[in-house]
C-alpha cells in the first residue's frame, strides 16, 4: 500500500464530494435520472465516493472492485429486467467506473463503456464532477432508451432511488 495514497483517501470526506458537484449540482444530477428513467425501464444510480474504505485500501483495491461491491449492496443488479446501471465516481482517484447488469451488458459492443469512459476524464480533470457525471447519464440513457424504452402508454415502475448516493 502506498501511504501517499491512503492519505489523500482518508483527507477526503462526503463534504468534499458535495463541494465537487456544486450547490445544487447533486439536485440537477438527481433531476436528470429522473427525467431519464420516464423514458425507458432501466435504472441508474449515480455513486460519489470520497475515498474508498480502508479495508479496500489496505489491499490496494482497484476503483472497479468498489464499484462491483456497490453494484450488489445498492441493489443495482436486482431490477427485473437486469436494467440496472451504476455510475461510479471516486473522488480521491479522480476514477469513475460503469457496471451494467448484464441485460444491459448484451445490448452494448465491446469496448463501448471504455469509450464512453474516455470521453468523461477531461470533465474531471479540469474539476467539472457535475458535467462529467451528467455526460455519463447520458451516454447510459442513450443506451437505455434504445434497447429499454417504455412501451407507448404504459408507465415505468422505478425501482430503485434516484438520489445520488454520496459516501466519505
Amino acid at each position: 500500500m502506498r501511504i501517499g495514497r491512503l492519505l489523500k483517501h482518508r483527507w477526503f470526506d462526503a463534504g468534499d464530494a458535495r463541494r465537487a458537484l456544486g450547490a445544487d449540482g447533486e439536485r440537477r444530477l438527481e433531476e436528470r435520472i429522473r427525467a431519464s428513467e420516464l423514458q425507458h425501464s432501466g435504472e441508474i444510480r449515480v455513486c460519489v465516493e470520497a475515498g474508498l474504505p480502508l479495508s479496500y485500501l489496505w489491499r490496494d483495491a482497484a476503483p472497479r472492485e468498489r464499484a462491483l461491491a456497490l453494484f450488489g449492496e445498492l441493489g443495482v443488479w436486482d431490477t427485473e429486467a437486469n436494467n440496472g446501471v451504476l455510475i461510479y465516481l471516486l473522488l480521491a482517484d479522480h476514477a469513475i467506473e460503469i457496471v451494467a447488469d448484464r441485460g444491459v451488458e448484451r445490448c452494448v459492443e465491446p469496448g463501448h463503456w471504455p469509450r464512453v469512459l474516455a470521453s468523461m476524464q477531461a470533465a474531471f480533470r479540469a474539476g467539472r464532477f457535475e458535467q462529467g457525471l451528467a455526460e455519463a447519464i447520458d451516454a447510459v440513457h442513450a443506451v437505455l432508451v434504445a434497447h429499454f424504452p417504455v412501451a407507448p402508454g404504459a408507465r415505468n415502475v422505478n425501482e430503485l432511488p434516484d438520489d445520488l448516493v454520496i459516501l466519505s
